[in-house]
């Protein structure tokens, strides 16, 4: 017994050592991470209305040397260059230039200062959060545009006496344009060396970053005929994507159809001033103008866009419907009664009698309640409720006379009515009698 016992003890014991080893090892439990933070989506706003000093600047014949500034250039302005006046003449300006601020340099058509020489648009570059700035200037012939290097020196350029300063540039670094009329302030189009900044003058405005032009020359802008804008849906105000070419020359650019206009102010004076040169003192500037953007209400109402619109015509269909509806079950009940009366004419006499009699009764059983119950007390006078007393009997009595002209058998009642009188005199004569009878008795 012993050993059963201890050979028992030792399987139960070996059975519990296999379950334990058996046992699952416990899962790791996971945790989600949390949710990222999905920014609210940019609603568009009419841009406030914006002082502008509008200049003309007199470009300078070499490149000029860079200056830095600590925020970015407005976006774009609206202009609608004239036509040529003579050949070789360029359209110079239409983009924002630094003057101790951000001035508009006004376009304009003028010749080159010297034979062969070419116009070469402003450079912008995006820096170490700051603008590296090129103003336009005349080129001679073989001479090639260069970019400021990393290691090269750039001087600050210093605001002027009671400047605000800007929006720092948002986008990716490197050469950018401003960004299209009626765009929030900040933000930057990155585009190739040489690119006009009027190409974007056509494009809707952004309200973030990821608008940026193309061209198959990377390097720079040379003999390009067109550009392509382009811009995902999240960065363009009416939430449409884009992707157009554009002509690369200013004036053809600047003539395009903007979305938002938001027009450059004309000059104050004619004469033009120097571009500036680090160093050197700033040029005197007019006052500045107000300029009011002009904005579709497409940009600033979601609601009026196409897409809600197009959810109109579908809803527009169920008014009519419910126009249809009440008025169709009206001619139901009502016309009905008049109609029938036009149509039975054409039906023989005798039948029209019928329907005339079946129509009659339920409005003769309709009308005696209304009048015993609610016109008699509300008439102070007899006189008033008896005549209509005679209507409501009148119509009794003409109920039986057709029933007596179609049929024989209410004849019996009219010879009941004709024995009840003699009876009553056959009552009343004994009657007489019998006082005469007893007169007799008495005589004798």
């Amino acid at each position: 017994m012993k050993k059963v016992i201890a050979l028992s003890v030792a399987l139960s014991g070996a059975m519990l050592s296999a379950c334990v080893e058996q046992a699952p090892p416990p899962r790791p439990v996971y945790v989600a991470p949390p949710p990222a933070y999905a920014p609210a989506p940019v609603v568009y706003e009419a841009p406030a209305p914006q002082p502008v000093v509008s200049v003309y600047i007199d470009p300078p014949i070499d490149q000029p040397p860079p200056v830095q500034i600590s925020w970015a250039p407005p976006p774009m302005l609206v202009e609608a260059p004239p036509p040529s006046p003579y050949p070789g003449a360029f359209w110079v300006g239409g983009y924002w230039a630094w003057e101790g601020n951000w001035v508009w340099a006004h376009g304009r058509w003028a010749p080159p200062p010297r034979p062969g020489y070419t116009w070469f648009n402003p450079y912008y570059e995006h820096r170490n959060g700051a603008v590296v700035f090129v103003n336009g200037f005349w080129g001679a012939p073989g001479v090639s545009f260069v970019a400021p290097s990393l290691s090269m020196h750039i001087a600050i350029g210093v605001p002027g006496p009671g400047v605000v300063v800007g929006v720092a540039p948002i986008g990716p670094v490197g050469v950018f344009v401003p960004a299209p009329p009626g765009s929030h302030f900040g933000l930057i189009v990155p585009a190739p060396i040489g690119t006009a900044p009027a190409v974007v003058t056509s494009a809707p405005p952004i309200i973030n970053a990821g608008m940026h032009i193309t061209v198959n020359n990377t390097t720079n802008v040379t003999n390009v005929t067109n550009v392509t804008v382009v811009a995902p849906a999240s960065a363009t105000a009416n939430g449409q994507a884009v992707n157009a070419s554009v002509p690369a020359q200013p004036h053809l650019a600047a003539a395009m159809h903007p979305v938002v206009k938001a027009m450059a102010p004309e000059p104050a004076s004619s004469k033009p001033i120097p571009a500036f040169v680090p160093g050197h003192p700033q040029a005197a500037l007019p006052p500045a103008q107000t300029v009011h953007a002009e904005v579709p209400p497409t940009l600033t109402h979601p609601q009026q866009r196409p897409q809600p619109g197009q959810q109109q015509p579908a809803a527009q269909p169920q008014h009519p419907a419910q126009q249809t509806q009440p008025v169709q079950p009206a001619p139901a009940p009502h016309p009905a009664t008049p109609a029938q009366p036009q149509g039975n004419p054409n039906q023989p006499a005798a039948q029209q009698e019928k329907h005339e009699l079946d129509r009659s009764q339920p409005q003769q059983e309709q009308q005696p309640p209304r009048q015993t119950v609610h016109p008699i007390p509300a008439k102070p006078a007899e006189p008033a409720a008896q005549p209509q007393q005679h209507q409501a009997q009148q119509p009794k009595q003409q109920q039986p006379k057709p029933q007596q002209q179609n049929a024989k058998p209410p004849q019996k009642p009219a010879g009941d009515q004709e024995k009840k009188p003699e009876k009553k005199p056959e009552q009343q004569k004994p009657k007489q009698e019998k006082p005469d009878e007893k007169k007799e008795k008495h005589d004798q």
